[in-house]
């Protein structure tokens, strides 16, 4: 059976690599027949147009129409993503709740490990993916949603291309400068892994929609491999780079993303919260047997990483006037 699949907000990074993933690698386009992409940046998403995906524009506050739009896409199956957006948990929730009344069968949600080790009042920025978390599950226990019954929830681990939004710190000053202290360790995971675990599960097929292994899953992924500040310089250093790792407080760290990096304010926000996460010891661990059961394959190690992306780390050549 052929999925009609539908991925929100496909004008994000993550969104828009699982889109361009499935609509290219034939290991998910034969078990595709449509791919809708709800984008609240719609002109982000013409390569995709390109590729056959309908890109369908979400307006925030109108349920009725984002209802109408599931409807004619034809959606089975559908990834919600909540949107990189400082109402992040008011659209997430208008996606839901128009999901449910569209009576999509197969719904996957993106969210954030270490959330549920994150403090109200500490880290409200990644608290909020528990909040979003508990109004998808209460779907499925709805009277009036009882056609929704193959849920599932991929937590996604901080993201090692994050890393990049330092490059051109790096180039400057040879440094990795982070604030997550120089003892506690984190896992960071390849975005393209994560794109690659959410094809796998968007496409699986069972009996009651998605297949078994996935269906009404809780699955956390991380890279894996935890490394600490030094660490993850030396991974840098193997794969040819030279630059060293500096600890740094938070308010320089806003300084560096404020200078060098478009990032939504939401998203710097988000950022900080996971470094304070790593300083308190709360991301000492790695999640990977998923990975492995789901797709065969093994994650991508932190030397893979920085030897993917070395040139972007790699100070810049000035040219020399003739």
């Amino acid at each position: 059976m052929s999925r009609n699949l539908c991925i929100t907000s496909a004008d994000g990074q993550t969104g828009h690599l699982i889109a361009e993933l499935i609509l290219t690698d034939d290991a998910f386009t034969s078990k595709v027949k449509s791919v809708t992409c709800l984008s609240l940046h719609p002109e982000k998403c013409n390569d995709l147009e390109d590729l056959g995906a309908v890109i369908v524009p979400y307006k925030p506050g109108n349920a009725a129409g984002l209802v109408q739009s599931l409807k004619e896409s034809g959606a089975d199956t559908i990834l919600l993503i909540p949107p990189a957006h400082k109402q992040k948990v008011k659209l997430a929730e208008e996606m839901i709740l128009a999901t449910r009344e569209a009576g999509v069968l197969n719904t996957v949600l993106l969210s954030s490990a270490g959330a549920d080790l994150a403090e109200r009042d500490d880290q409200p920025r990644m608290r909020e993916f528990i909040d979003i978390e508990a109004r998808f599950m209460e779907t499925k226990g709805l009277s009036e949603t009882s056609a929704a019954t193959s849920p599932c929830i991929i937590r996604a681990g901080f993201y090692a291309e994050n890393l990049l939004l330092y490059n051109k710190d790096v180039q400057k000053n040879g440094k990795l400068r982070l604030p997550v202290g120089e003892q506690h360790s984190f896992a960071p995971v390849a975005l393209g892994d994560i794109a690659t675990i959410a094809a796998y599960v968007l496409t699986s097929e069972g009996p009651k929609g998605l297949s078994d292994q996935v269906r009404g899953q809780l699955i956390t992924i991380t890279g894996p491999q935890l490394v600490n500040g030094p660490e993850l310089a030396s991974n840098a250093q193997k794969a040819g780079l030279k630059l060293e790792f500096e600890d740094i407080s938070e308010k320089q760290a806003i300084e560096i993303l404020e200078a060098d990096a478009e990032i939504d304010e939401s998203e710097m926000q988000y950022l900080l919260e996971y470094y304070s996460l790593v300083r308190a010891g709360k991301t000492n661990y790695i999640s990977t047997h998923s990975f492995h059961d789901i797709t065969g394959s093994h994650p991508t190690e932190m030397l893979q990483f920085f030897q993917t992306y070395d040139a972007e780390f790699k100070p810049k050549r000035r040219r020399l006037r003739k």
